[in-house]
């Protein structure tokens, strides 16, 4: 199994898969203009919280059989603040 980063923004919100265990899907646009599915299983309920659209992330994972991206670990670098 290949780890690796993908450094990107958020540009669809996150959407809860399934309730028990947590699953949440996210679409993240990587620098290269790339478009990557990616599933939240690990810290679901904080990424779910942190998370906005067009947020900056910097995300660790790996690909499953279905060529999706599985976050293992992630940051978000900056989000957009509403005043």
């Amino acid at each position: 199994m290949n780890r690796f980063a993908i450094n990107g923004h958020i540009v669809s919100e996150p959407k809860v898969l399934k309730l028990s265990p947590l699953l949440l899907f996210v679409k993240i646009e990587d620098d290269s203009g790339h478009r990557v599915n990616c599933l939240v299983h690990q810290h679901g309920l904080n990424f779910l919280y942190q998370a906005t659209l067009n947020s900056h992330v910097a995300l660790y994972g790996h690909h499953n059989d279905r060529k999706q991206f599985v976050i293992s670990k992630y940051a978000i670098i900056s989000t957009k603040v509403s005043a």
